[in-house]
């Protein structure tokens, strides 16, 4: 058997439901390994060794009974620290919420417990999930596994390391404006942002009412698969809610992509960075290798991206911030009070002009999607960061930079999934990120998966490398 850290859930699943592994000797085993690694690396705010251990016992006592919930049953989970838990401090990474303890969960934490998911902890964030580097002045810095100096991304990045480094199977995360892709693209694994509504958000803490997503991360696009399975459906509590029927999602994940059209919008392939411009490129044709058809598009609507982003994220969080910016001002990050107060002064006609850019974006993405069956771009433009002494500045100069590349999805409402593309001449991964028509997250993961197969971190920038690889 492997290193019990880095394998996949489906991988341990396996070993779990055949009573070949125990729930209680895998979570003691990442406990151990948080505790390790942890003190370096902050991808947990608030570690849960107690409680997990008293899951993992109960998982064991139903397993060795018959009462095998399915493949998450013992396996251990990194819960995103916007996600409430009933009793257990629930901080958004924010100062303001460093001593809440909630009366009730997250319905997406209820549907993973019944699932049989062991909570390892509350994990690390951007502070309200309102930023690009997983900087946290408040709980710590989250650090890149791959290179300690390197930001992780964020605002999941908490969950996005912890998988990078084996200290946790499994994580979940939100997306507002990026903050699954992003990270995951940093860290190497895999995340998705499912169609808005498809996931509840009910007692998430909001950072825009009208993008906010909740999302599975994983070091596979199967382990996603079996988690999106667990996560989505109706829940009553959640207004945006969709209901609407549930496919298998691991159904048809391992169909070959022949003749599968893939969509690149020209705006995704301007002001890259070099090593990611030559990532993408290789990319594109393994895609065509593996049989996909890949012709590029003018999707000229989605230029309006960063106006309606900035506006839309900024006024809604300002508008659920109101009053704390007026009584806890000391209470917020300089960087992140100055985006929520830029906010606060957004004009009302300047927020409808938003939403009138959203609408004409997502009949513009409706168009596209006559011609193809998905679109794919680059996940981000830059190679990760290194953190720099003026974070600050950094944080917002990264927001700048990014959000241009991870916003349009969540402005129109649509999926995306977030892969590793290879790695960069620093050593550190890049990811793209393939984005689907409305409920299209089967379709998503089959195509995903395909790539998957292709172990795109073994990719060198080494032009020889390249020549064998083609």
């Amino acid at each position: 058997m492997n290193d019990l850290s880095l394998m996949t859930a489906r991988e341990l699943g396996k070993y779990i439901k055949g009573k070949q592994l125990s729930p209680v000797e895998l979570t003691k085993h990442m406990l151990q390994r948080i505790r390790q690694m942890d003190g370096t690396l902050r991808t947990y705010i608030t570690p849960l060794e107690e409680l997990a251990i008293i899951q993992a016992k109960d998982a064991e006592n139903k397993i060795m009974k018959g009462e095998y919930l399915g493949p998450l049953h013992g396996i251990g989970v990194g819960i995103k620290d916007n996600k409430f838990t009933k009793g257990i401090r629930t901080t958004d990474g924010s100062k303001l919420f460093a001593d809440f303890f909630p009366s009730e969960s997250a319905t997406v934490v209820n549907k993973l417990l019944h699932g049989g998911v062991i909570m390892l902890g509350k994990q690390n964030m951007h502070e309200l999930a309102a930023g690009s580097t997983g900087t946290n002045p408040f709980f710590g810095t989250t650090r890149n596994p791959w290179n300690l100096e390197y930001m992780p991304g964020g605002s999941s990045g908490g969950g996005t390391a912890s998988l990078a480094a084996g200290l946790a199977t499994l994580a979940t995360g939100s997306d507002t404006f990026g903050s699954i892709r992003l990270p995951a693209s940093m860290c190497g694994v895999y995340g998705l942002k499912p169609t808005y509504g498809l996931v509840s958000t009910f007692r998430v803490f909001p950072s825009a009412w009208s993008l906010d997503t909740v999302g599975p991360m994983a070091r596979s696009v199967g382990d996603l698969a079996i988690m999106l399975q667990v996560m989505a459906g109706y829940d009553p509590n959640d207004p945006a809610i969709l209901r609407v029927p549930l496919p298998n999602y691991s159904e048809a994940i391992h169909n070959d992509i022949k003749g599968i059209k893939i969509g690149i919008p020209t705006y995704y392939v301007k002001g890259l960075d070099e090593d990611i411009a030559m990532l993408f490129r290789r990319a594109v044709v393994q895609l065509q290798y593996l049989g996909a058809e890949v012709k590029e598009l003018e999707i000229p609507e989605l230029e309006m991206s960063t106006f309606s982003g900035y506006l839309t994220v900024g006024s809604e969080a300002a508008a659920f911030h109101n009053e704390w910016l007026k009584t806890h001002p000391e209470d917020y990050s300089p960087d992140i009070r100055s985006f929520f107060l830029a906010g606060s002064l957004m004009e009302g006609r300047k927020y409808v002009q938003a939403q009138q850019a959203r609408r004409r974006m997502v009949q513009a993405f409706e168009k596209a999607f006559q011609e193809v069956d998905m679109l794919l771009g680059p996940t981000i433009p830059i190679k990760t960061p290194k953190f720099q002494a003026n974070w600050v500045k950094q944080n917002l100069d990264v927001v700048k930079r990014t959000l241009p590349f991870t916003v349009p999805v969540n402005l129109t409402g649509v999926p995306a999934l977030a892969v590793p593309m290879g790695i960069d001449s620093n050593g550190l991964p890049a990811g793209m990120q393939f984005i689907g028509r409305h409920l299209s997250e089967q379709q998503l993961l089959q195509v995903g998966n395909a790539w998957e197969q292709l172990n795109p971190l073994q990719f060198k920038l080494r032009a020889e490398t390249d020549n064998k690889t083609l």
